[in-house]
């Protein structure tokens, strides 16, 4: 197909692998693990191997709908395409939701870091210098958001690895002051699974919250030069990725710290570095965890801004957002860089578990999206014709059992959210918001949204850049 063959000015190769890099890498695995981990005991190991498992499927999914219908807007597009205008808009919306709030967390929780170096200048100096850095960046160009991606990731990145080999150094050189290291910690406190296998379940929730995010690969992939090549690049790094970067990290805190002594009183990750000996451990987490906190908002920013510039092309958002300038949908962004600063001094009246409402509500919307995604896919499969299905240049494997496993996980979650009190008042607002999304579908006549095909979106997209570049 000409949409995945054809290169154009965008992002590059390093851009996407990196957006796909340290997608997942942020405050949920930094901080949010030792949550995972006190409720599930070494047994968290599994989760984050199924939630991987299952963020592979999704995304190899994605993957291949980005490679034969690259278009803005993304999965939002393929749902409304495949599932129906109505499916279109709430995936859209929700991912939008998704974004803004854990974007107002992101930005909420900077103003606190900042403190460790100036105790008590104002909150709001900090998250108006990160709404300019990363607002700038993507009202720039695309390639100017890819760039300030690219950087943040190495930093995390970085951060991940020094702690992964600075945890081997502990175990070899046997620094640790705990009473046991090594794989015995994995059993020798109530076995592998201490607090039963509804202990392993309660998990569910933090590490899915951890992985949530890893979906802005696919609205990246509609402004990449290459998507044809680029994106399974991209897409073929996850399995890898998941092992080194969430299971071996994991391991390492666990074989060096028996499990209950990760209380979350502080990062797993400066327990580490504090067992080395480095004084200054603190202080540097502190810059890989702003670091994370400030690409987490630049890559929530481009995603809902991309997510909503679709979603209006279809007349499913205001028709304000539909316009692209050099690429950007400059209006939807400047909308969304208003919406955050008013709700950042909202966010401020949310009590001190801020971190646990926003990671119970961010999942819901998280999973919700994922499903969306897989069932969209599913659908379009089965509207293909065999010669299409053979021709498909990227394609899913083990399919269908990946997704029907997938798709059974995430319902699985839903389940969760039911059965645990804590994620009761999330699931709720959740569900409120689907409601009242629905209301507005139908008593503003969205759903007499045009029924174009993705190609017809991409077209209409490009002689609209076309136009702004003569302009």
């Amino acid at each position: 197909m000409a949409e995945t063959t054809t290169k154009r000015p965008g992002l590059k190769h390093r851009h996407l692998h990196f957006i796909a890099l340290g997608s997942a890498i942020g405050t949920g695995l930094f901080y949010g693990s030792a949550g995972a981990i006190q409720a599930a005991g070494p047994s968290v190991l599994l989760v984050y191997l199924l939630g991987g498992a299952v963020v592979y499927f999704l995304l190899r999914a994605l993957g291949e709908m980005s490679v034969h219908h690259p278009v803005t807007g993304s999965f939002a597009e393929y749902a409304r395409t495949f599932l129906g205008p109505w499916a279109g808009y709430i995936t859209g919306w929700m991912f939008a939701f998704e974004m803004v709030i854990v974007a107002l967390a992101d930005l909420t929780a900077i103003g606190v870091y900042m403190q460790f170096w100036f105790p008590g200048s104002p909150k709001w100096v900090w998250v108006a210098a990160t709404l300019l850095l990363v607002g700038g960046a993507n009202l720039a160009t695309v390639k100017a958001f890819g760039e300030l991606e690219f950087a943040f990731t190495i930093v995390k990145v970085g951060a991940v690895i020094a702690m992964i080999l600075g945890g081997v150094a502990v175990l070899i050189f046997g620094l640790s002051t705990a009473e046991t290291t090594g794989p015995a910690n994995l059993v020798n406190d109530g076995g592998f699974f201490p607090n039963g296998v509804s202990g392993m379940v309660a998990s569910f929730i933090l590490v899915l919250f951890a992985f949530g995010g890893t979906e802005i690969v696919g609205v990246a992939s509609a402004e990449a030069e290459d998507p044809a090549k680029s994106v399974p690049k991209a897409v073929n790094t996850i399995p890898v990725r998941i092992l080194l970067f969430y299971v071996l990290a994991i391991l390492v805190i666990l074989m060096i710290n028996p499990w209950r002594s990760i209380t979350g009183e502080e990062s797993p990750f400066v327990q580490i570095f504090s067992t080395l000996g480095v004084t200054w451990a603190a202080a540097a987490l502190n810059i890989v965890v702003i670091t994370a906190a400030v690409s987490a908002i630049n890559a929530d920013l481009f995603g809902a801004g991309n997510v909503l510039t679709g979603l209006a092309r279809q007349n499913l958002a205001p028709k304000v957002m539909a316009k692209k300038t050099r690429g950007v949908p400059v209006m939807t962004m400047i909308i969304l860089l208003i919406v955050m600063t008013i709700g950042t001094g909202l966010n401020a009246l949310i009590p001190d578990n801020v971190f646990e409402v926003i990671a119970s509500l961010a999942t819901f919307a998280t999973i919700y999206v994922w499903l969306m995604i897989l069932l969209a896919h599913v659908a379009s499969r089965r509207q293909m014709s065999p010669g299409e299905r053979a021709s498909l240049e990227y394609t899913v494997p083990f399919w269908p059992w990946g997704q029907y496993f997938s798709i059974a996980f995430i319902i699985f979650t839903f389940g969760i959210m039911v059965w645990q009190e804590q994620y009761r008042p999330a699931l709720a607002t959740g569900v409120i918001f689907i409601l009242l999304m629905t209301g507005i579908f139908y008593l503003t006549g969205r759903r007499s949204a045009a029924a174009s095909t993705p190609q017809e979106a991409d077209r209409q997209e490009t002689t609209t850049q076309g136009t702004d570049a003569k302009g």
